[in-house]
């Protein structure tokens, strides 16, 4: 008996050595991948925004040029297999047959570069997401130990990723918890921690500095009612975010010919970007602008401005990813909530003299619409602290991302990730 429990004893420690060492292997690639893809697609699109700024010419040529590229790739060098972003983990994941073929890690990584330096408005964060997780699947079928931790080894890779993009372990970690695992497991608390352990060492050896340099000094309880309304717009403007991509994806799933996709999408997001520079890409560049001057007086004008943004760029969005761009939410909800954030401070400083710190409520707005429109209000928390590397704000993005995440599933109960047509009929 006790000959029979120590060779189990002995089984248990061998396959825990293994998934340690797989997901230290797990956690390097994922990072590497991440970092990577996120400074050549900021190296890029800074040469290639310039060009579109010095040359408006180019805000026709770099969208049609962009999507027809990713078109030609998919066809000819990834077998007319088309990206679904992060749906494709759920079904790995939901599955015990289905994984996630190794070309993903090329195709989603070069596709997501090419969408974004070429005007594309969105972001890397669901391409990372999607080839990150393929490396973790491609890790758990290498031996039949870890068939059993297929989960858990994808949810190592995101988290990595994650991590690698925001320089948030935490984030990382939650992201794989709340939006695809949901359910913790010991496997799961040990690869994902080592996981994210040698991401932000890798971080740390590579100096990675945080997305937005910010400076937040305080927040005051008088500002509390106008979290709250900030938390109840952004879940409001999260939902027509939600509506948007859905309705027009399926818009453009009617058309038979992709080379009318590709035109019709140009188009549009040609006229968007010739008028709204600020929609080019993440729009990262236009937050980390509003960032260094939040103090400007709110005309109308600007206003107008604003609102035309904020009703614009769900558009837009959605017709890069329906075009055939590659991409998701992330980066679409952090702009939206930035914006959206500056825009109901400086309305309520000039207008009504409130008074209220405009950094303030552009970083809470960024956390709330990504935790509606994601339904990850810890993940929210935790990734844009980590983006900002500040956690003043903690106690009011908590309360915001709530507020916001329960708005949006009182009004639509799905997100882009949890919605399917079954669901509705």
């Amino acid at each position: 008996m006790n000959k029979t429990a120590q060779i189990k004893k002995n089984h248990q420690l061998i396959k825990l050595r293994k998934l340690v060492i797989v997901s230290i292997l797990i956690g390097f690639l994922s990072a590497f991948l991440g970092i990577s893809l996120k400074r050549i697609t900021e190296y890029y699109e800074e040469i290639f925004f310039h060009e579109v700024s010095v040359h408006p010419i180019f805000y026709i040529v770099f969208p049609v040029f962009g999507l027809s590229v990713i078109y030609f790739l998919r066809q000819y060098l990834f077998k007319k297999k088309e990206n679904k972003g992060i749906k494709e983990v759920f079904e790995s994941t939901a599955s015990k047959s289905k994984n996630l073929p190794s070309y993903k890690i090329p195709s989603h990584f070069i596709n997501g570069l090419l969408t974004v330096i070429f005007g594309g408005s969105t972001g890397i964060e669901v391409s990372t997401v999607v080839a990150t997780a393929t490396i973790g699947s491609v890790a758990h079928e290498k031996e039949n130990v870890f068939r059993q931790y297929k989960t858990e080894l994808i949810c190592a890779g995101v988290a990595a990723g994650v991590t690698a993009l925001f320089s948030s372990p935490i984030a990382g970690v939650l992201f794989a918890f709340e939006v695809i695992s949901r359910k913790v497991t010991r496997a799961f608390v040990i690869s994902n921690l080592i996981a994210v352990s040698i991401a932000f060492g890798l971080l740390t050896i590579l100096k990675e500095e945080p997305l937005f340099a910010v400076s937040i000094t305080t927040w005051h309880l008088k500002a509390i009612p106008y979290f709250i309304l900030l938390g109840i717009l952004a879940g409001m403007n999260s939902v027509y975010l939600t509506k948007c991509v859905l309705f027009i994806k399926s818009q453009f799933g009617k058309i038979n010919k992709h080379y009318y996709k590709i035109i019709i999408g140009s188009a549009v997001l040609s006229i968007s970007l010739f008028f709204f520079p600020q929609l080019y890409g993440e729009g990262y560049h236009a937050i980390k602008t509003n960032f260094i001057a939040p103090n400007q007086i709110m005309t109308m004008t600007l206003a107008l401005t604003f609102i035309a943004i904020l009703i614009l760029k769900p558009i837009v969005t959605s017709i890069t990813l329906a075009s055939g761009g590659d991409g998701g939410v992330f980066a679409p909800s952090l702009f939206i909530g930035a914006f959206l954030g500056l825009l109901v401070a400086s309305v309520l400083n000039s207008f009504f003299h409130v008074n209220v710190i405009p950094v303030n409520f552009m970083v809470i707005g960024m956390a709330a619409v990504l935790s509606a429109s994601i339904h990850a209000p810890f993940t929210a928390i935790f990734l844009v602290c980590g983006l900002t590397n500040d956690y003043t704000l903690f106690f009011p993005i908590l309360a915001v991302c709530l507020i916001s995440k329960y708005t949006a599933k009182t009004i639509y109960p799905y997100t882009v990730y949890s919605y399917s047509p079954s669901l509705v009929k």
